[in-house]
């Protein structure tokens, strides 16, 4: 795939799930497609990406932002930075707005993401929620064990 046909399927994506629309941006997969999110974990197969999209994302938020930058491809990678936003509808942090800056990398195959990953940092995102530092640590630690380093 070239950067620009990677451009137009990851803004695709990014703004089905802004809109809340899981079945849109499940279709930016390949059947057996992961979504690995740093919140929530991964996520396989579009039910279950379309899933995540209305119950995760649009379950705890409301006015999703969601702008691309720089998308680079080349054949089966792609690479692009990221600005997201929105606010908190989560139980103690309602009516926060939480913003931070990321990068996508996506596996693709057949002209379509067949995994998705992405890196930004997630104890700013907890600290603008206000969550306590005892829950944000634990949050911090969990990831630490967990993740590929």
């Amino acid at each position: 795939m070239n950067s620009d046909a990677f451009r137009q399927l990851i803004e695709r994506m990014t703004r089905a799930i802004a809109r809340g629309d899981g079945v849109a941006a499940a279709a930016c997969f390949v059947s057996d497609g992961i979504y690995h999110d740093a919140f929530y974990g991964e996520f396989v197969g579009p039910a279950a990406i379309a899933g995540m999209v209305v119950n995760q994302f649009h379950g705890n938020a409301k006015d999703l932002v969601w702008s691309v930058h720089h998308a680079i491809a080349d054949g089966d990678l792609g690479y692009a930075s990221y600005d997201f936003s929105y606010t908190s509808k989560m139980a103690g942090s309602e009516g926060r707005r939480v913003s931070f800056a990321g990068m996508s990398r996506c596996a693709l195959r057949g002209g379509l993401i067949a995994r998705y990953d992405e890196i930004f940092e997630r104890g700013l995102a907890l600290a603008q929620l206000e969550f306590p530092e005892a829950r944000i640590m634990k949050s911090l630690r969990r990831w630490a064990q967990t993740s590929d380093h």
